[in-house]
């Protein structure tokens, strides 16, 4: 871990870990279940409060999909259904957004509830819960829920763990690069279905014309 979160955590204590976890939710810069254990170690020296860790962890982490979820309300589905029309926008078609959408629709309380505890997902996910209009406070609790029982499960085992805490990386570390590898490999399925297809409408098109 990085010599700035041990410096963030020792001078704003419980604080730091809720910034922290603020930061990771809207860029992830390092994931939560590295941050949390520190600051359950630091508890269990008695440097900081368990509970302030837990409560100022579980605010920054709503506070973070808060930020998101703004983001995905202000761009809204009309706006982001325009943007998939585009021609240079290889991401997703309208339809793929039309097809979320009625799913998220269906499964969104699962989707905020069971992302909040996977790394990356947790911040993404805050954005089509925007687009989809979610009400903000279902949004806000579902959040709260998922977030403040996966905190609690880390927090707990830094402060059991001690000195050990550092362990716990070991094993959240490759989870994290498997779900960033997953999501590269989505994104690449994509631009090249994306792709295909405007070269099959556009081959349609010059057949029809010639």
């Amino acid at each position: 871990m990085t010599q700035w979160v041990f410096d963030i955590v020792d001078r704003l204590g419980a604080a730091g870990i809720g910034l922290l976890i603020f930061l990771e939710n809207v860029v992830p810069p390092i994931p939560s279940e590295v941050i949390l254990p520190l600051g359950g170690f630091r508890a269990s020296t008695g440097a900081m409060s368990p509970v302030g860790v837990w409560a100022a962890a579980t605010m920054g982490a709503v506070a973070g999909a808060l930020v998101l979820y703004a983001l995905g309300h202000w761009l809204g589905f009309e706006r982001v259904h325009r943007l998939c029309g585009r021609r240079w926008f290889v991401v997703s078609s309208q339809k793929d957004l039309e097809k979320g959408l009625a799913l998220f629709e269906r499964w969104g309380n699962w989707f905020v509830l069971g992302g909040r505890c996977i790394p990356i997902v947790r911040s993404l996910i805050s954005i089509p819960a925007g687009i989809a209009r979610m009400p903000l406070l279902r949004f806000t609790a579902l959040s709260a829920l998922g977030s403040g029982v996966w905190n609690a499960l880390f927090v707990y085992l830094g402060f059991v763990l001690g000195e050990r805490w550092e362990v716990i990386e070991v094993y959240v570390s490759p989870i994290s690069k498997v779900v960033a590898v997953l999501g590269a490999a989505v994104i690449v399925w994509l631009v090249v279905r994306k792709l295909r297809q405007r070269r099959h409408r556009d081959a349609g098109v010059s057949t029809r014309t010639g």
